[in-house]
């Protein structure tokens, strides 16, 4: 059984997270979690190379089946194991459908502050970026339906992060509902990164976006894995559902050379976790919410100029400084002085670079030393 309050050694191991800063710094920035993967995960892969050939991988009717199965009886939606394209990422799957579906100049609509590869997508593609910020409120950030139909109107696809990162935001159905509306008004494409599905606190239920009508699912990519919530996204393996045939047609030939195969461990690993660490699922979740519910408490009482608005899913948080007046900005601050990386809030969107996302899905110790870190740099000033 897992230790989640166990501290493991990943530097030397080829972690990103752990390998950007020299080890003086404590690195609480990108999503990845330091918790060892289910033990039932790890079983699969032992198992899986105990034959000797790792070929090019395909995903067995057996993961298909578990996924149609899943999506099913957590979300009542009911696809079939053709609607599932596998994908070595979530970010190469959205940055397909833009290829696939759209053209150099056409709109997209993304809500701000959002994750930079998502930010970045339009760039890619030569599309106009179209923002629409969230705003923040005493109970949680909120969509202004006014200037998402503005945005909407001059576009020809929304690519949605529903939970939101960094803001752990989760759309009520309600939420959706406005979002589809409009969308179907303007003939606009969905594209949702739902990577964070199964990351919801305080007894939430995620709603994909695609389960709203049959008219949503035929306009909808919806991108999924168990790399975040499982913690194996180093094994690179995704999965779209694309509903509507001549869409994924479209979506799976846009690959064109440069969206290489599916990890063939990283196939097993997946289906190893929706099948069978569940229980390992559901402490993890326990554990990370004590967490968020620690790190508001510690927030609001040890640095009250910083506002934290508390995430309603992932394990991530996102912290207003600009009260602080941290120069050059709260990210190079705290790195500077008080030795612990997170990530910038300019990578969320240009308006937020008094904002830094915090990774707080790791043993209680080191979110504890991350904020003695944040008020021994804050005192040093």
């Amino acid at each position: 059984m897992t230790d989640f309050d166990a501290v493991h050694e990943r530097r030397g191991t080829g972690s990103s997270k752990w390998s950007r800063y020299p080890a003086d710094i404590l690195p609480m920035w990108v999503a990845d979690m330091d918790f060892p993967a289910a033990p039932e995960i790890v079983d699969a892969i032992r198992s899986r190379l105990e034959h000797p050939m790792l070929g090019y991988g395909v995903a067995r009717d057996e993961l298909r089946a578990r996924i149609v199965e899943d999506m099913a009886s957590k979300y009542d939606w009911l696809i079939t194991a053709d609607d599932i394209v596998f994908l070595p990422g979530v970010e190469p799957g959205f940055n397909m459908a833009l290829k696939a579906m759209l053209e150099p100049g056409d709109g997209l609509v993304v809500q701000t502050p959002v994750y930079r590869p998502i930010l970045n997508a339009a760039g890619h593609w030569g599309l106009v970026r179209n923002e629409v910020p969230l705003r923040a409120t005493g109970q949680g950030y909120v969509m202004d339906v006014g200037p998402l139909a503005s945005a909407l109107a001059k576009s020809r696809a929304l690519l949605l992060c529903n939970p939101q990162n960094p803001t752990g935001k989760v759309f009520t159905k309600d939420e959706l509902a406005e979002i589809t509306a409009l969308c179907e008004n303007n003939d606009a494409l969905i594209i949702s990164d739902e990577i964070h599905c199964d990351l919801l606190f305080d007894g939430r239920r995620h709603i994909p976006i695609a389960t709203l009508s049959d008219e949503t699912a035929n306009r909808t990519v919806t991108l999924m894995a168990a790399s975040k919530t499982y913690n194996i996204a180093g094994l690179k393996t995704a999965f779209a559902i694309v509903q509507n045939k001549d869409i994924r047609e479209r979506f799976a030939q846009s690959k064109l050379g440069m969206v290489d195969s599916v990890n063939i461990l990283g196939l097993e690993a997946t289906l190893a976790a929706y099948a069978h660490a569940m229980s390992w699922k559901e402490k993890m979740l326990g554990y990370i919410q004590a967490n968020r519910d620690y790190l508001s408490q510690e927030i609001a009482s040890r640095f009250p100029a910083i506002r934290l608005v508390k995430a309603q899913a992932t394990f991530l948080a996102w912290l207003d400084c600009r009260d602080m007046d941290l120069t050059p900005d709260p990210q190079a601050f705290f790195l500077e002085h008080g030795k612990v990386g997170f990530s910038a809030g300019s990578e969320f969107g240009a308006a937020y670079g008094g904002y830094i996302r915090v990774n707080f899905g790791c043993p209680r110790s080191l979110l504890s030393e991350g904020l003695n870190r944040m008020e021994h740099a804050l005192a040093k000033r």
